[in-house]
């Protein structure tokens, strides 16, 4: 089992995580499910944006829960994930919606989310979803993944798109290491993999990082997407490759969410909003 393991260990300090959904009922409900989970520590259940945000200044949570519907304003939500995670980057957060549209999911990750958690996926899933997050994943299904890969080309039309002849500008150890990234794994395992050390492995990131004109992992995963069509870098399915490092009960829900992209101290910003200016 590796240091960054999301299963639960006696070794390790609980996650803290605070519930803020868009009713106190929902929220309740949420926090039981996670509290019998030996991994977690719930937060008193907090409905307003001010509570919210002050929590998180006193309590620092690793995980924030957060609906976009707070104080029967929908967007609401969203500007307090800003807040939150401006003020506190290293809390991660998770955002509910009713439904994986584009819009939403594209909003959430711009709020500074790790996470995307719908409400009609079982909520069995819940933890690990709080998991994987807390971890350094991203949590989010194949086609939320697309929205905001569309939503970064249409946004930076002056970025270099992804196309077979830019895998020349990496060297095949590098295109190696983007391979482990965009599996989901981290510098640990990608070091393992190549038989590297994990500092050489940053090194190559960085280089990465520079060769590409990106400042993030998780645009050096777009970009793999980018290039799977022509067969480059990752494998011709991406997405299929993510799915492995899902359990095995998440694999039979096709429809639900899935742990993808590590985001660990490689990049220099960990918080995709910021390396991500939609």
């Amino acid at each position: 089992m590796t240091d960054n393991s999301i299963e639960p260990s006696k070794d390790k300090p609980l996650i803290r995580v605070l519930v803020a959904d868009s009713t106190r009922m929902n929220s309740q409900l949420l926090a039981d499910v996670l509290a019998r989970d030996k991994r977690f520590r719930v937060f008193e259940i907090q409905l307003s944006a001010p509570a919210i945000l002050a929590i998180g200044a006193s309590e620092r949570p690793d995980v924030a829960l957060l609906s976009p519907l707070l104080e029967n304003d929908p967007m609401l939500g969203f500007q307090v994930a800003r807040q939150l995670h401006a003020a506190h980057p290293a809390t991660r957060i998770v955002m509910l919606l009713d439904r994986s549209e584009r819009s939403s999911a594209v909003e959430a990750f711009r709020a500074g989310a790790s996470g995307i958690f719908c409400r009609s996926e079982s909520l069995k899933f819940l933890p690990r979803c709080i998991a994987c997050v807390h971890a350094g994943q991203v949590w989010a299904n194949s086609d939320e993944l697309k929205y905001l890969l569309d939503a970064l080309s249409q946004a930076m039309p002056g970025r270099r798109t992804a196309n077979a002849a830019d895998i020349s500008v990496l060297s095949k150890r590098e295109q190696d290491v983007v391979s482990g990234v965009a599996e989901g794994l981290s510098n640990r395992e990608i070091a393992h993999r190549l038989k590297l050390t994990e500092h050489t492995v940053k090194n190559y990131l960085f280089r990465i990082f520079d060769k590409l004109g990106v400042s993030s992992r998780v645009e050096v995963v777009l970009y793999a997407f980018g290039l799977a069509g022509a067969g480059a870098v990752a494998a011709a399915d991406p997405v299929r490759k993510v799915r492995v490092r899902a359990d095995a009960a998440a694999k039979k829900a096709r429809k639900g969410p899935i742990p993808a992209l590590s985001q660990d101290d490689a990049e220099i910003p960990k918080d995709p909003r910021k390396v991500l200016p939609l």
